[in-house]
């Protein structure tokens, strides 16, 4: 099943089109159970920050993928100084390295919509943009059930014992780690949602969560749509003409940096684009 689009044209349409149109029959609320991300031109694919890595300067996504371990090993080496605790654990390492913005294969995404949309419409600049931007929501559940995961979001420390109970799986130390991952040392295809630990206050406002995925060859919705999951993924398209009234809304509702980012840079980020 290919990935669905739908444009929509105002904050009240999107959040529309993402409540279920009956209660849950066990809970009786109408709660969408999908996670959403934001990217502010929808002509682009589902690229992580390494997919991503050298793109800006002509390279071509994923010529750097090689370097992943490289990256990590350098954080892992650097970061100590300026960590209030070491992580926890080696995924924990490759969490907070995203988190702060270092090119890795895990994807951000987030529980909120209005999340999802700030980050599609914030880098406007006095009106309108020149493109269209959108929101992507994800069906982590049906790529868990395609995967034969549990059906929770997974820890940073449930990775560690993910593929336990496979055959043939070589493991350093007995465990799944990152550096397992990066060698491709699982028996499988696989992708799965990460809930992060609450490593500091923005993952906390941001509602943050990641996905990662066991290939660094191609983008995340090419790799769903080729084991049949385009279905999981939903593009919901805010057309240029409408994305500067939309900007204004999540400003009007308090979705902005000050919020999502809740340091003294978060309040100079809100006050240097809400006066562009």
């Amino acid at each position: 099943m290919a990935v669905r689009e739908i444009r929509v044209c105002s904050l009240g349409e999107l959040i529309d089109g993402l409540t279920p149109s009956e209660p849950d029959p066990s809970t009786g609320r109408r709660r969408d159970t999908g996670v959403y991300r934001g990217e502010p031109d929808a002509r682009e694919p589902l690229l992580t920050s390494l997919d991503a890595l050298g793109t800006r300067e002509g390279g071509a996504p994923h010529a750097k993928a090689d370097l992943e371990e490289h990256i990590l090993r350098n954080f892992a080496r650097y970061s100590r100084p300026y960590l209030d605790a070491p992580p926890a654990s080696e995924w924990e390492l490759l969490a907070s390295a995203q988190h702060h913005g270092v090119p890795t294969r895990l994807l951000d995404w987030s529980y909120s919509p209005l999340v999802a949309a700030h980050f599609a419409t914030r880098h406007l600049r006095g009106g309108d943009a020149a493109r269209d931007c959108a929101v992507w929501r994800l069906d982590w559940q049906a790529v868990h059930r395609c995967f034969d995961l549990p059906p929770l979001a997974l820890l940073v420390d449930d990775l560690e014992t993910l593929f336990d109970a496979e055959p043939g799986h070589e493991r350093r130390d007995g465990r799944f780690t990152p550096w397992a991952c990066f060698a491709g040392r699982h028996p499988r295809d696989f992708a799965c949602m990460i809930e992060p630990s609450t490593i500091d206050a923005r993952i906390a406002a941001q509602r943050g969560t990641f996905t990662l995925c066991s290939d660094r060859t191609r983008p995340f919705d090419a790799f769903l749509e080729a084991h049949g999951l385009g279905g999981a993924l939903t593009k919901y398209v805010l057309p240029a003409d409408v994305t500067g009234r939309v900007r204004d809304q999540l400003d009007l509702v308090g979705m902005d940096e000050r919020g999502l980012f809740p340091d003294l840079d978060g309040v100079a980020a809100e006050l240097r684009r809400y006066y562009s």
